[in-house]
């Protein structure tokens, strides 16, 4: 869990000196990866890590434009947005993603960094499983013109509801892979670690991947604002403050100083390093340049450079490389210090820059947007795609998963297993039945894709499971197949929030077509047993062809 937990401590120690403090951040830690356990076994998005978007073509382009225009321009021109700019907004309903917009200062989200602030969402604001649909008749015959549903205008307004070559990779491995005493006894652990939980904020202090014409900062520190406008719906708001850019120099300097000293620590020339590298000597310049611009506000880091500086870069050869190593780690060291003071002092919480009266119009806003279609938002969000639509065109097809891994996003026909009435899958024990062989094949296809096989076919009892990963160019025009990597026992799992597994694939798969946008798939169907295999491999690339076609269901 690579990304939250780089959400929950950053640069910040596991255990801070205050008690408090420290209870603080592990209940927060531990409340999402209960959160993650839960939504990976009940939601889709989760169980294959990616982004599941609700589709309504036109509500989400008005939802586009009403967040560009209603209230990232409004914010940004308010002076009660406290110094804050805001770079991102999107509308959740449930886990799904009706709407988001990024300002053109914006770097743009990665998919992991999104799922992540879903998860976040959902954590702040759980109990979205006991929520009560609202009784909107929906029969076969307008299940697969849902997105043209246009309501009644409501009688009134007035009264609103208030993360190279190399696979090997240093994170642990998944939650999954310990028993179920192990779990148990780690949560009885943190259960007595932990004292009451503080009353909740919507803030958060969250670090995304940034990359800004400046250059690059995997660590940007954001401010987080989750509005919730009805029970399993919300407006997230994220922001820069000022002084974040502070975070990219102090990423630059940390970057530069971590080379110099894995170069020492190679054993390689201490005057070839420090003082004939090029780029030694820009990193030499640019630290120069921020220690200065500090003025005497980092007095200790203005001495420890000072210190560095004399003993790196002056004609005086009798520094040794070990004294090198030490000095570059106090930088270092130092640099942490700083981040951790400027961004860190209240890791979880973050600042409340955005008055609350802002807060409070801007959620009113979109409440007054959203009014008329609440309830069957709320219900599309558990009925977001039927299998009525594909029946007839595919006979025999189950169930199937369609994911871009380019974009991290995931389309699936709805599966909804705690309906007392009928689905389409049947009673709620056959749902739960179908749902089981699904996830059953999300785990298989994993095992056997960290072993380097991309296309899996098996019968299971009376149903037949296949698997394939795919690579294409921007035309849709499918590339030859690879061996990817084989991946060892103890690597991270495969997904988006521990180690980003398919961006370094197709970083791996496009160092052999550098002249070309490389893409990468997955589709994951569940066939009736009674089907021949040569007509299911057909209808899965019939399938793929009608998905990846843009007028057929639009991706982001």
């Amino acid at each position: 869990m690579t990304c939250i937990s780089w959400y929950v401590f950053c640069m910040c120690r596991l255990r801070p000196p205050d008690s408090d403090q420290r209870n603080l951040v592990w209940k927060t830690f531990q409340s999402l990866l209960l959160t993650y356990s839960r939504l990976q076994c009940e939601d889709q998005s989760f169980a294959v890590e990616a982004v599941e978007r609700l589709i309504h073509p036109k509500l989400s382009e008005q939802c586009i434009e009403f967040l560009e225009k209603q209230i990232v321009q409004y914010i940004n021109g308010s002076n009660e947005r406290g110094g804050e700019e805001v770079l991102h907004a999107f509308i959740l309903v449930n886990t799904k993603l009706l709407a988001l917009f990024s300002s053109q200062k914006a770097s743009s989200l990665r998919p992991a960094d999104l799922l992540s602030l879903i998860l976040i969402v959902q954590d702040l604001y759980p109990g979205i499983n006991i929520l009560q649909e609202p009784s909107i008749p929906c029969t076969e015959d307008n299940a697969a013109v849902e997105e043209y549903y246009t309501p009644d205008p409501s009688p009134s307004t007035s009264s609103l509801d208030e993360v190279d070559g190399s696979w090997k990779d240093d994170d642990d491995s998944s939650l999954s892979s310990y028993g179920d005493t192990e779990i148990q006894i780690a949560e009885d652990s943190l259960m007595t670690l932990v004292g009451p939980a503080p009353e909740s904020t919507n803030t958060r202090r969250v670090f995304l991947d940034a990359n800004l014409k400046e250059g690059y900062c995997p660590m940007m520190p954001h401010s987080m604002y989750c509005l919730p406008l009805w029970h399993g719906m919300s407006l997230v708001i994220l922001t820069k403050f000022a002084g974040s850019h502070i975070a990219l120099s102090l990423y630059h300097l940390l970057d530069g100083f971590s080379m110099m000293e894995k170069k020492l620590l190679e054993g390689q020339d201490t005057h070839q390093v420090v003082r004939s590298n090029p780029i030694m000597v820009e990193l030499k310049k640019r630290t120069d340049q921020f220690v200065k611009s500090l003025g005497g506000r980092e007095i200790q880091l203005h001495n420890i450079w000072l210190e560095f500086k004399n003993k790196a870069f002056s004609r005086n050869e009798t520094t040794s490389r070990a004294e090198l190593v030490q000095a570059c780690g106090s930088v270092k060291r130092q640099l942490c210090c700083m981040y951790r003071q400027l961004f860190l002092a209240s890791p979880i919480s973050g600042t409340h820059a955005l008055s609350l009266n802002i807060q409070t119009r801007v959620r009113k806003r979109v409440q007054e947007k959203l009014m008329d279609w609440k309830e069957f938002l709320l219900v599309k969000s558990k009925r977001n795609i039927t299998m009525v639509t594909y029946l007839e065109e595919f006979p025999g097809l189950v169930h199937f998963i369609y994911v871009d891994r380019t974009v991290g996003q995931m389309v699936a026909p709805s599966m909804n297993t705690e309906d007392k009435s009928t689905t389409e899958l049947g009673n709620s024990l056959l749902a739960n039945f179908i749902k089981n062989k699904v996830w059953f094949l999300i785990d298989l296809s994993r095992r056997y894709l960290q072993k380097g096989y991309t296309t899996l076919t098996f019968r299971d009892g009376d149903y037949y499971c296949c698997y394939f990963l795919w690579f294409e160019n921007e035309a849709g025009e499918k590339l030859e197949a690879i061996d990817v990597p084989v991946l060892g026992d103890d690597s991270a799992p495969i997904g988006m929030l521990a180690g980003e597994y398919y961006r370094k694939l197709l970083r791996y798969y496009s160092k052999n077509h550098p002249a070309e946008l490389v893409k990468c798939y997955e589709l994951l169907t569940l066939h009736l047993g009674i089907i021949p295999p040569e007509f299911i491999i057909q209808q899965c690339r019939d399938l793929a062809r009608k998905l990846w076609e843009p007028s057929s269901i639009p991706l982001l």
